[in-house]
């Protein structure tokens, strides 16, 4: 014990916390005195209390994330990472910006050694991932942020996606994992199922106003625009540089697959069918989303009315915020971050507004969400560890 790490701080009852507000009602509470417990290393918590996590798929981009948020979780030690094309390699190889945490080498998914692992991270492929999920042992808390068990319906799920579903059982008790809407189903959780990126970002502002009958389900039209990560990592021509920069490109016209997802988050929230028109855009910078909503409001309804329902919506949550009348969400005020920024205008066609969403890609939009849902499922505050300023 030496150097006080500032990245989380422990109390001598056990409480962990990286949030200095916290951090400062405790040491009130305890009348100033503070026992700490100081480490000097800078490596993941690797005490016999540490839940022991594992990311299979650690050599993608939601895992490297997964992996980024977790070395400085103060209660989630890293047991293992997965990664079958890169096993026997470093993960400092893969990604250097890791170089700096004590991480154990990557490993092929079928020498895996669960028996000391309480919870998994899967970030795999579609349609691997229900065949991986089926083998792991029962024991395992699972946050899955493949779309394998996102949609209820098979039989959508198999036209979306284009195959069969292995795992219809698995199907039946994933948990949907929009963490501010489906807080306490998750909490009961054996398996969540993490939302997509296009799906986070479109929900949260539109589920507290269908819900409260604010705007109609007819017309919707979504306009999203995501950083290259979003389409992940592996080599495609169409993702080269040169194939990317100074320019704009749509993709999934008509038929982006996170299509069903949104509209089956909506439905459950209106209690009938939605029907949305979703068009996606690959835009030239790593990450970040916006998602800018044209919607339709009901009779009577007011632009002041969809923003009061938004601020009282998100009054006490800590990763979605509203933003004050007239001020726009930019990616960059979330880049690296679990926050997602959200705004509404009125539109210059009477009875229409304008809905602004930005989230980053990578982390409310996929691994911080599945680490904030990770937190819920054992019992921890759902924000530890989450606590970043936005890169800028």
């Amino acid at each position: 014990m030496s150097a006080i790490s500032f990245s989380s701080v422990c109390f001598s009852r056990g409480h962990c916390w990286n949030n200095p507000k916290e951090f400062g009602k405790v040491r009130k509470q305890q009348g100033g005195k503070l026992l700490v417990k100081c480490s000097s290393k800078s490596g993941n918590p690797s005490s016999q209390n540490a839940v022991r996590v594992g990311v299979l798929g650690a050599s993608g981009y939601t895992g490297s994330e997964v992996l980024r948020l977790l070395a400085n979780h103060p209660q989630f030690g890293i047991a293992l990472m997965t990664a079958d094309r890169k096993a026997g390699q470093p993960i400092s190889s893969v990604f250097p910006h890791l170089s700096t945490r004590d991480l154990p080498d990557l490993i092929a998914i079928k020498d895996a050694n669960f028996s000391d692992v309480d919870a998994v991270f899967c970030c795999l492929p579609h349609g691997t991932t229900q065949e991986i999920i089926k083998g792991l042992p029962k024991h395992l808390k699972i946050v899955d942020l493949s779309a394998d068990f996102r949609l209820r319906d098979i039989s959508e799920y198999e036209e979306w996606y284009g195959q069969p579903h292995r795992a219809p059982d698995l199907q039946k008790e994933a948990i949907y994992g929009l963490t501010e809407v489906l807080r306490e189903e998750i909490k009961n959780a054996r398996l969540v199922a993490n939302p997509g990126c296009y799906p986070t970002s479109v929900q949260l502002p539109l589920v507290p106003l269908i819900k409260a009958s604010l705007i109609e389900i007819k017309n919707i039209i979504i306009d999203a625009k995501s950083g290259v990560s979003g389409a992940g990592r592996s080599a495609k021509e169409n993702l080269l540089f040169t194939e990317v920069t100074e320019g704009l490109n749509s993709y999934g016209v008509t038929r982006h697959r996170h299509v069903p997802e949104i509209e089956q988050g909506l439905a459950e929230a209106a209690g009938s069918k939605v029907t949305v028109s979703f068009t996606p855009h690959l835009i030239p910078m790593s990450r970040g989303m916006q998602s800018t909503i044209y919607v339709e409001m009901a009779p009577g309804v007011r632009i002041e009315d969809l923003y009061q329902q938004l601020k009282l919506s998100y009054e006490d949550e800590e990763f979605v915020s509203v933003l004050e009348n007239g001020v726009i969400p930019r990616t960059h005020s979330v880049k690296g971050t679990n926050y997602c920024l959200i705004n509404v205008f009125p539109d210059r066609i009477p009875g229409r507004a304008i809905i602004i969403s930005v989230i980053d890609n990578l982390v409310k939009g996929a691994s911080g969400q599945a680490l904030q849902n990770l937190n819920l499922i054992l019992g921890f505050p759902e924000n530890l560890g989450l606590h970043y300023l936005p890169l800028f």
